[in-house]
Order: C-alpha cells, then structure tokens, then sequence
C-alpha cells in the first residue's frame, strides 16, 4: 500500500513511518516542519533537516504546507491511503493560539479532504484525541451514569478537584470512557480535533469513503519535543527532570489518566490503514493502553527511574484541565485487533533514558 502520511518528522508520525516501512508500506512523508516544533530551519538544506529530525532521512519526506492545493495534486495521485498527523498540539497557551489552531488543524484537514476527493482517494486514518470527551465518564451511586459541569475555579483554588453530581452535588467516581460517550471539548486544540471529526465524518458521507478516527490518550515516548508549554506532561515531567528539578504536578496528582505508548499508537494506525470499514462512515475509536494511572503515578515513576528528585505537588489546575478521563479499549480490539503492548512500568522506564528532541529555536 502508498500511504501519504502528514506530519511525518514530528514525534508520533516518526514512528508511524517507521511502522508502516517495517510492515512493507511504501511512505511518502509530508511535512512543512513548523518552527514551534522544529525551530527555524532551512527547509530546503536536508543536512539542517536531518539534524532537527534525523528520523526522517530513513523515508521519503516532501516539505510542504498540507493546506496548499499544489502540493497535495502532486503527491496524492497513486496514493491508496492517507494518515493524517499533522496538527498543532496540546492546550496551547492562551485563547490567541486559537487562529493557529483552527488555521492548521481544521483548514488543513478540508484542504487534505477536498484533495483526497479530486484523487479520488477514498481512505483516511485520522488522528484525533482524548480530549473531545471534555471531562470522562462519571457515575453517581444515586443518580447513575452523569455529566459533571465544568469545574469551579472557587472549588479548584480550595482544593475540590473532583467533579460533584450534578443532581446531588457528591464527588462522582470515574468510569472506562466508551466511543460514543457525549463529546464536549473543553479546550481550543479540542474544538480544533473534534472540528476534524466532523469534517472526515461530512467527506466520507459525501463520497462514500471510510475514516477511522484514533482517539489517542496521553501518548510518551521517545522523540517528544521537550521544553514547550505545548509538550504533554510527561515530557514536562521529563524536562524538568533533566533540569535537575523535580517535576511538579498539579492538582493532588490522583487525576486519572491512560497513558499509551508511541509504539503502541504506531501499530494502531498500520492496523487502521488495513481494516475494512463500511463506506460512507467513520469510525470512532480509544487508542490507549488499558491500563490507568494517575499523573502522580507517572511523575513518581518517571523520576524514580531517572534518578531525580521526588516530585512536587503544588495544587491549581490549568483553565481547560481535566479531571479523570480513561478509556474503555474494547472497540479497538474488536475493530482492528489491537491491544497494547508496552506496560506502564516497562514503558516509564524506557522514557527515563529515550532520546527526546531538543527544544526548537524560534526566536
């Protein structure tokens, strides 16, 4: 199978093209190598690329922009599939990234789609995410399955961080998260990936194509940008680490989290490229390892095996922070056969000592 793969020299698309090379794929790889993740390069100069990026040399890399026609009408005639990496990620900074998200995440996904109609190809693996779920899933022992409000910077600042019924008012407990759990994203980079959904879900109706959205849970491993406000946090935890610091963790540290291997979620997406799903649709489904956790669990683990200082819970929680959100994996293991591999603890450890890449330069 041609698979166009975006985003291919950032941290999970990197492994994606290495697992579709090792399962006999042929990759084309498009990326414009945006300086939040890669710095200010010399994108025509392959020794600066492979320097930033030196993954990429291994495949076949196009430098270009996925909302830009031309480039797409070059490279997508021949292809039998797309997987479609490319976003800018994570919480972002503050509402004014809002433009930048919606310009690359959202305009680039109906860019990609409307080429893939022109090619006429009708296969897409997108990757989305948690974070549409907005909050988890929550039962109360009364009132049964709910869904909690926001939380209350009044009830944040005096340390209640678990969500209360919305009917009586209790702390909720937290439940396995399934596919079609009610959608409420609670961030821009969320809108923006949900904003993706409806776009693919719109195109595959229309043409009578085939999506499968990964809905990635909080996915570590080797080749994370390090030392960025748009980092996960296990990067954040790794970083600080590296500082000689220890990591801080917000909240008490008991949110819930499932966090999946960049491997595991590579394996996913080669699985999703060879599945058959009934045209016209798109399918919905939890990438994660099965196995919850809390981020304290994490920040433990990882600085036990880096050697660091223990880490540091300091309360407060981000504006469009979460407070359990775990997957149920089932559907993926229906649909596509998938089940993780990489355990948590055999996982951490690996990340204590995995190279990560070098913070971009963008001043």
């Amino acid at each position: 199978m041609r698979v166009l793969l975006t985003g291919m020299a950032g941290f999970i698309g990197s492994h994606i093209a290495d697992a579709l090379a090792e399962a006999g794929h042929e990759v084309v790889g498009l990326d414009c190598l945006l300086p939040q993740a890669h710095g200010h390069i010399d994108r025509t100069d392959p020794a600066e690329i492979a320097e930033v990026a030196p993954w990429t040399t291994r495949h076949r890399l196009e430098i270009g922009d996925v909302r830009d026609p031309d480039t797409l009408d070059r490279l997508l005639p021949g292809v039998d599939a797309v997987c479609h990496q490319s976003a800018v990620v994570g919480h972002g900074v503050d509402p004014s990234d809002a433009p930048s998200y919606a310009a690359h995440n959202d305009l680039g996904t109906a860019e990609l789609l409307a080429g893939m109609h022109r090619a006429g190809i009708g296969r897409l693996v997108l990757a989305s995410s948690m974070v549409v779920y907005g909050e988890g899933r929550y039962e109360c022992p009364a009132h049964g399955v709910v869904r909690p409000g926001p939380r209350q910077p009044v009830d944040l600042a005096a340390g209640r961080y678990e969500p209360p019924c919305p009917e009586c008012g209790i702390d909720l407990t937290s439940r396995l998260v399934p596919e079609d759990a009610p959608l409420d994203p609670r961030s821009t980079y969320a809108a923006s990936k949900l904003a993706q959904e409806h776009y693919a879900a719109a195109w595959a109706r229309q043409t009578g194509g085939t999506v499968v959205a990964l809905r990635y849970h909080n996915v570590y491993g080797s080749r994370m940008p390090r030392d960025t406000p748009y980092a996960g946090v296990a990067s954040l935890f790794r970083s600080a680490l590296q500082r000689g610091e220890p990591p801080t963790v917000l909240e008490d540290g008991r949110q819930r989290r499932d966090f999946v291997h960049v491997t595991d979620i590579a394996t996913a997406n080669v699985l999703a490229l060879r599945t058959n799903r009934p045209t016209g649709t798109l399918t919905p489904l939890n990438i994660c390892s099965g196995e919850p956790h809390t981020v304290g669990d994490l920040a433990t683990e990882l600085a036990h095996a880096y050697g660091g200082p223990h880490p540091e819970i300091i309360g407060g929680a981000r504006p469009a922070d979460v407070r359990h959100v775990v997957a149920d994996p089932a559907q993926a293991r229906a649909v596509l056969g998938f089940t993780a591999r990489m355990r948590f603890a055999e996982g951490v450890a690996a990340f204590a000592t995995d190279p990560l890449r070098e913070p971009a330069a963008v001043a």
